[in-house]
């Protein structure tokens, strides 16, 4: 049984109450919903990019935890990401993609290998320190805390269906409010 996205991302809320977050598309209008903070860095623009701006965040704020919430089809336009990452080795970052086979704010169409594609794999073969796979929330709730508390870079991927559902408010996400309250959280948190 494949859990819901919204359970998984609580779950994870609960665990990751106050860190740096870089929440995409679907992820990122299900993550304002559940974990509304200054922090949620919600400007990552063109598709696939979310992994990048994570790193860059993670490097820049060495001390501080930062994760990423990618999703599937936007993983896939930035797969190099994974070596680049491995790469710079940042021990506070972690990878989660909610794997649900689709491209879904964008017309729910099927991604290239969906019932094939092992993003856990790939990160091990680009380098990531660990790798995971969950498909049922139990299993995932067990691991959570270890994974959080183990220096990354770790790739999670999260095998996921479409859970509650949450208003896709694309104004909030590109605001420039939205920047500069992240602008001023990140100063406070790590460059002030």
């Amino acid at each position: 049984m494949t859990m819901k996205r919204d359970q998984a991302l609580r779950m994870l809320s609960q665990h990751y109450p106050d860190g740096i977050v870089v929440p995409v598309y679907q992820s990122a209008f299900d993550w304002m919903g559940i974990r509304p903070h200054p922090l949620n860095y919600l400007c990552t623009g063109a598709m696939g990019q979310g992994s990048s701006h994570a790193l860059g965040l993670a490097l820049a704020c060495p001390e501080e935890p930062v994760v990423v919430l990618d999703g599937d089809g936007s993983l896939l336009m930035n797969l190099g990401s994974l070596v680049t990452i491995a790469d710079q080795s940042p021990r506070n970052l972690k990878h989660f993609v909610c794997q649900n086979g689709i491209y879904e704010v964008n017309g729910e169409f099927p991604i290239p290998g969906k019932n094939s594609i092992d993003f856990a794999a790939m990160a091990v073969a680009a380098g990531y320190e660990e790798a995971y796979t969950f498909a049922e929330i139990d299993a995932f709730s067990r691991a959570l805390p270890k994974i959080l508390a183990t220096p990354g870079p770790i790739m999670i991927a999260l095998q996921v269906e479409a859970g509650e559902t949450f208003p896709r408010d694309y104004p909030a996400i590109h605001s420039a409010q939205t920047r500069a309250a992240f602008k001023a959280a990140l100063a406070a948190r790590c460059i002030g």
